[in-house]
């Protein structure tokens, strides 16, 4: 199938196809006569696999690492577990953040009266003070 037939069948805009070729989390495609891309069930597979791995937050670098395990059969589980358990942390790391920021928004927020009035503590906590 084309280009296009692989972005529909996997869900991947054929744009991010060509940019997964380009950092090698896909090998390149076979080529017409023509030039024109083309790719089977296997790779289609391969790319499903990459958009559920970013969709979960992996960087590009750790979809490779997950795809090399997922193609070695002689791989040991722990490999896997200890790359989603780091990334959780990573996630667990990110959403205290978040929730840092939303806190200190809602008590900058809770102090301004949204009036009439110039003073205002959201802009004043922006600035440091």
């Amino acid at each position: 199938m084309n280009i296009g037939e692989a972005a529909k069948a996997s869900g991947v805009p054929a744009k991010t196809i060509r940019y997964y070729e380009s950092v090698s989390l896909i090998p390149p495609a076979q080529r017409t006569d023509s030039g024109y891309r083309t790719y089977d069930r296997d790779d289609i597979a391969r790319l499903r696999f990459i958009q559920r791995s970013r969709s979960l937050g992996f960087s590009v670098r750790d979809v490779g690492m997950l795809l090399d395990l997922w193609h070695d059969r002689s791989r040991a589980s722990a490999e896997v577990k200890a790359l989603a358990t780091a990334h959780m942390a990573e996630i667990d790391r990110k959403i205290a953040e978040l929730q840092s920021m939303r806190e200190t928004l809602r008590d900058l927020s809770e102090r301004c009266h949204g009036d009439d009035r110039p003073d205002c503590p959201i802009l004043e906590g922006l600035a440091g003070r």
